[in-house]
């Protein structure tokens, strides 16, 4: 078992005069998303590097899948230690990993040597040198490739001479907390949530908002909801979750206005309501799980008639994609099971049967204006009745 992972970032290393804040970032989500873990964890940062030491009760199947699910992270790598020395030590100690990590293998290797400590006395070509002949005498079966090997066994020379050969994949991305907050609008389906596990990937911290429609929607198509909000917490961190009562909205809109224009004006309210609680959080913009041209709601002119009622920038991080771009997502992110389960939500009850595709600003708002009167309070009780929920 090993007992430290080296941890491995992707943008934070171009960030410049910055990047300190960023590998602060990514250290307090480390420590975040480790503190639920059984184990004893210590975080830290040395040099363009951040290293996880384990000890105590730990798990590493765990460890490894908490690590998996933090923004940021490109690779994690299960570490060997060993003391300074001469190189003859280094040579045994490096034949003895190899026997152990891979052993009785015939496949090409390359070493790749990094001297920080300017003061051992030998050069990273000199070190790499040394320990492909020792690796090459232990092991004849195996052969060197420095342009494309099977194995890439690379060393660090610091305090002390960090080992490692693999590298489990993470996420990518930035922290999380390091980009500012954001509201998503999230809805039972399998959009919205890829949507906010994207966003949050770019190092924005999500809250989110849910509209509810009992009892035409069920207490299960809500728990639909709040169970995909742990799936994105899962890498997003914990979920501030408003869940809406919008039935009332939504009966008086059915009522009083075309039916023909009832998505596009029932989703202008869910904006407007949206950005009431990203003010509310203090978010800097809504996210929405839409793609250009997926159904009427979606498209050119739909967008615009919705994006009109908010001052809040709107992101669409799906905007170009296909489906079945986004139902592969929604498999990697263990979102898509949950999105099928067949509870239905307020935007699939309350639909048109032939729904306007171009809606005109104009036209949406003489609709509107028929709802004057009453909607006003409809919507400050469905605001002062919004239940708050913390998924994580």
């Amino acid at each position: 078992m090993y007992h430290t992972y080296l941890i491995k970032y992707g943008e934070i290393g171009i960030k410049g005069n910055n990047r300190h804040v960023f590998e602060d970032a990514l250290a307090k989500q480390i420590r975040l998303k480790l503190q639920h873990i059984r184990g004893e964890f210590q975080i830290r940062k040395e040099r363009g590097r951040v290293y996880v030491e384990c000890g105590g009760d730990w798990d590493e199947e765990e460890t490894i899948d908490a690590l998996t699910h933090i923004f940021g992270i490109v690779g994690i790598c299960p570490v060997h230690t060993y003391e300074l020395g001469d190189i003859s030590a280094l040579r045994k100690d490096i034949v003895e990993y190899m026997n152990k990590e891979h052993p009785s293998s015939s496949q090409s290797f390359k070493v790749k040597a990094r001297r920080v400590n300017k003061e051992y006395y030998l050069q990273s070509m000199e070190i790499d040198a040394e320990l492909g002949e020792a690796i090459l005498e232990a092991c004849p079966s195996m052969r060197v490739d420095v342009h494309n090997p099977d194995i890439l066994l690379e060393l660090e020379i610091r305090d002390r001479i960090y080992v490692y050969s693999k590298v489990i994949r993470g996420p990518g991305g930035m922290p999380v907390g390091s980009n500012g907050s954001a509201m998503l609008c999230l809805s039972g389906g399998i959009d919205s949530p890829v949507a906010g596990w994207m966003i949050a990937k770019r190092g924005v911290k999500i809250d989110a908002v849910y509209f509810h429609a009992p009892p035409y929607t069920s207490e299960r198509a809500k728990q639909k909801v709040v169970d995909l909000a742990k799936k994105v917490a899962a890498y997003a961190g914990p979920i501030r979750l408003h869940v809406v009562n919008f039935t009332d909205i939504q009966l008086a809109i059915y009522d009083t206005c075309p039916h023909e224009e009832l998505t596009v004006i029932m989703r202008r309210y869910m904006m407007r309501i949206a950005e009431h609680f990203a003010n509310k959080d203090q978010d800097l913009a809504i996210i929405t799980g839409e793609s250009i041209g997926q159904v009427a709601s979606q498209t050119m002119q739909s967008l615009i008639t919705t994006n009109a009622v908010v001052s809040l920038p709107v992101y669409r991080p799906l905007v170009g994609f296909d489906k079945s771009e986004i139902v592969e997502i929604a498999k990697k992110i263990d979102t898509y099971e949950t999105s099928i389960l067949p509870y239905e939500d307020c935007c699939t009850i309350f639909v048109a049967r032939h729904p306007v595709t171009k809606p005109v600003l104009e036209i949406i708002e003489r609709s509107e204006a028929k709802l004057k009167g009453q909607i006003e309070e409809l919507v400050e009780t469905a605001i002062r009745t919004t239940e708050t929920f913390t998924c994580k």
